[in-house]
């Protein structure tokens, strides 16, 4: 459902809007962040060893971090020219989001909420970036262009960047608020089956 939401997003904003360079980073980012790497992790989940249930705070908080330094302006002004940099970064965005999912599945498989909180942090702290891009009073990148592998763009405008924010702001959280109802109705359900074996168990004593 939260890739469903997603590609909608990002079909819309292609077929209505011209995209700038800022947007475009963005929807590859979404869709690497919260299609790709969820369902990479769940490919991964029983396949190998799963994180401790505390991992999703290290890999939350790395997610983030790699988040907010590729929206920095010397990052982005450094990666305009340079592709192998925007592969590279790519990649670490990809490989901490994927880490972030697996450990957000290992999680919501153990008691407590600790999936919910962090689906909860991690989400919040994007839409601040989001928040940053949309109400900024200027460009703050003003970026020439960018070259990508099927596409070009122009230069980045103060509405390309507003855009950019206001997909993140609406995508990001979606995904994750969808995540974490269904977490939550994994534990409520958990929870129920127990209490209806602790009713088993004290009527047959």
């Amino acid at each position: 459902m939260s890739a469903g939401l997603v590609a909608m997003v990002g079909t819309v904003t292609i077929s209505t809007v011209t995209v700038g360079p800022l947007s475009l980073q963005m929807l590859l980012h979404l869709v690497l962040m919260n299609v790709l790497a969820p369902l990479g992790a769940s490919f991964l989940a029983g396949r190998f060893p799963s994180p401790g249930p505390d991992r999703i705070w290290m890999s939350g908080l790395l997610q983030i971090l790699l988040l907010w330094a590729w929206h920095a302006p010397s990052v982005q002004q450094a990666s305009v020219d340079s592709p192998a940099l925007q592969l590279g970064l790519s990649a670490l965005l990809l490989t901490s989001a994927v880490a972030f999912w697996s450990a957000v599945i290992a999680a919501g498989t153990s008691p407590g909420w600790r999936s919910i909180a962090g689906l909860m942090l991690t989400g919040k702290i994007a839409c601040l970036l989001g928040v940053l891009l949309i109400f900024a009073p200027r460009d703050l990148y003003v970026l020439p262009g960018l070259v990508l592998a099927l596409c070009e763009t122009g230069p980045s405008t103060l509405a390309d960047q507003q855009l950019a924010g206001l997909l993140m702001i609406t995508a990001c959280p979606l995904s994750y608020l969808v995540a974490a109802v269904v977490l939550s109705a994994q534990m409520l359900a958990r929870i129920d089956t127990a209490h209806g074996d602790d009713d088993v168990a004290a009527s047959s004593r």
